[in-house]
């Protein structure tokens, strides 16, 4: 087991260090921008009580006593040098404190032309041209020493502004273990190998060897088999979140992390969308770790397991799958949804969950309901197809959230509607043959105007296409439920404006070859819900208003007391 140990230290807690940076890292490159990007954070950063500002980790394994290698993060440290080298030298003068100590492999008198950056008399700094590094560390002095002369010109605190710094300002301190090879643990660092994100911080935190301290030779085997324990449970947990079927269950599509594991950190620290410290989840988590003890450990590894196994319950139990799925899918915060399910039997919960889906439509008139209320329309649409296959007691089936949002499903007229027509000339033609294919050979008249075809003609015959497919009634756009339903875009695209039949052949063939096509968009084009089929060609007045009433009918539970009739 490697004897990885990490930690949080404040700017202060590094002053005085000696480091070691080694050939193979790069030479110090941050741009004015990053430099000022850092100073910004740190000046607007108002830290309540226990707050912190976290910066990125800084790898180290200790090279002596005395003196630790920077594996990753001298570009950090260097800036860290320069800031507080810039105060030493223009603010603070007579009290100096103390800085870092760098060593560098590759010019060894490079901490000497750290220590001797400074600011002219004119208030310029000269930069060193003399290589590359000298040349991008003057050019960041300089920054720093414009943006302190910028911010002196207003109310600038220089005291507050060094006290944030020095000790609420804290670097994640990942010490590797000191028997591995540096320059290998570089390497699988910029492979990716070791990505250093919120969830391998974590992970170290619970495999921190200073955390299972012992002198006793059988202790330290039943900490190593407790570490082993961890890790092996870690990794089951991280494969099961990467199948697709149950992560789209409790994520949007767009909740893409490598790490999967994170997300089960992200619930239980609280973490929002808007957050920009980018290792917010470590630094609470890290809070959770009162004690480096092997009891803290394992309370805070029950915890997650219990999150991650309310999850997997929610996903195994077929109620549960389909309503919480509806719930994230519309927007709901799941932290609610686990939270509720720690304090409610099984059957409290789910009328918890029940209430939620009712409340997503509070004051919906569901008659008035069309095409321009697309959010209400999509979560209409959603929750009749999962209700559907609910209803269905003896049916195994569920419903593909996975699918359902990867596939980016559109609301989709029924019956074609006079706004979508064609603009392009080919997509008239393609059209208009695509239509003549259901039109009956005595319509004559019809098909000679889809044969003798002009631009000029083409919105006339258009409303004409489309009322004959209306049962030769005057067409008029219906934007209504009763003639709208789900589709997948790539099936949408591809028979956009298409009438009733031509439709009905797609979706025919999209299914056929592997699409999954909704449940109740099939029923509505096998005009399952009719209960008289005279014609597969048209979708008529009958045919929407029995769809309409089985939408009714079917979510008559979560629907406003008007509308359960």
């Amino acid at each position: 087991m490697a004897k990885n140990n990490i930690e949080l230290k404040t700017v202060s807690e590094l002053l005085g260090m000696n480091f070691f940076i080694p050939s193979y890292q790069r030479g110090y490159r941050w741009t004015k921008q990053q430099v000022n990007d850092l100073l910004d954070d740190i000046c607007d950063f108002k830290p309540l009580k226990d707050e912190w500002y976290c910066l990125q980790p800084l790898v180290v394994k200790q090279k002596s006593k005395t003196e630790w290698e920077v594996i990753d993060g001298q570009q950090r440290l260097t800036t860290i040098f320069l800031i507080i080298h810039y105060f030493n030298e223009m603010l603070v003068r007579k009290q100096k404190i103390s800085e870092p100590i760098i060593a560098y492999q590759t010019r060894n008198n490079s901490y000497q032309f750290l220590k001797d950056m400074k600011a002219e008399d004119d208030n310029s700094v000269i930069i060193n041209e003399l290589n590359i590094d000298y040349q991008h560390i003057s050019s960041a002095y300089q920054a720093i020493n414009d943006w302190v002369t910028e911010k002196k010109k207003g109310k600038f605190d220089e005291n507050d502004f060094q006290s944030k710094f020095k000790e609420k300002t804290k670097i994640i301190w990942y010490e590797t273990d000191p028997t591995q090879d540096g320059r290998d643990i570089f390497s699988r660092i910029n492979m990716g190998k070791i990505p250093l994100t919120n969830a391998e911080l974590i992970k170290a935190l619970f495999l921190n060897s200073s955390n299972f301290k012992t002198e006793n030779s059988v202790d330290e085997e039943r900490i190593r088999l407790k570490q082993l324990e961890i890790a092996t449970e870690w990794d089951i947990i991280e494969t099961d979140l990467h199948n697709e079927e149950f992560w789209l269950f409790i994520n949007q599509e767009e909740n893409n992390t490598e790490t999967r594991i994170e997300f089960l950190f992200e619930l239980l620290v609280g973490k929002s969308d808007n957050t920009e410290d980018n290792y917010f989840t470590f630094r609470k988590f890290n809070e959770k770790f009162t004690e480096n003890t092997q009891k803290v450990i394992s309370e805070n590894w029950k915890e997650i397991k219990r999150c991650f196994q309310t999850l997997q319950n929610w996903f195994e139990n077929r109620e549960l799958y389909h309503k919480i799925g509806f719930l994230i899918t519309v927007g709901e915060n799941i932290n609610v949804l686990i939270d509720k399910s720690q304090e409610k039997n099984k059957e409290s919960f789910i009328d918890f969950i029940d209430e939620k889906i009712e409340s997503k439509f509070t004051n919906v008139q569901i008659d008035e309901v069309g095409y321009k209320n697309s959010d209400i329309v999509r979560k209409v649409l959603l929750l009749h197809n999962i209700q559907t296959l609910l209803n269905n007691k003896k049916e195994n089936s569920r419903f593909p959230f996975n699918r359902y949002k990867k596939e980016k499903w559109d609301i989709e007229h029924i019956h074609a509607v006079a706004t979508e027509k064609p603009v392009i000339e080919q997509h008239q033609k393609d059209w208009l043959q695509q239509a003549k294919e259901f039109i009956d050979a005595e319509q004559t008249d019809l098909i000679n105007k889809i044969d003798n075809y002009s631009k000029e003609t083409f919105e006339q015959l258009f409303d004409e296409i489309l009322n004959y497919f209306n049962e030769n009634r005057k067409h008029e756009d219906i934007d209504d439920l009763s003639n709208l339903a789900l589709l997948d875009k790539g099936t949408n695209r591809s028979y956009k404006n298409a009438v009733f039949p031509v439709k009905r052949k797609t979706i025919i063939e999209k299914e056929k070859a592997g699409t999954f096509v909704p449940i109740c968009t099939k029923n509505v084009f096998m005009k399952y819900y009719s209960p008289k089929i005279e014609q597969m060609t048209f979708w008529g007045e009958t045919d929407r208003n029995e769809y309409f009433s089985d939408i009714k009918t079917v979510l008559e539970n979560y629907l406003p007391k008007e509308d359960k009739q």
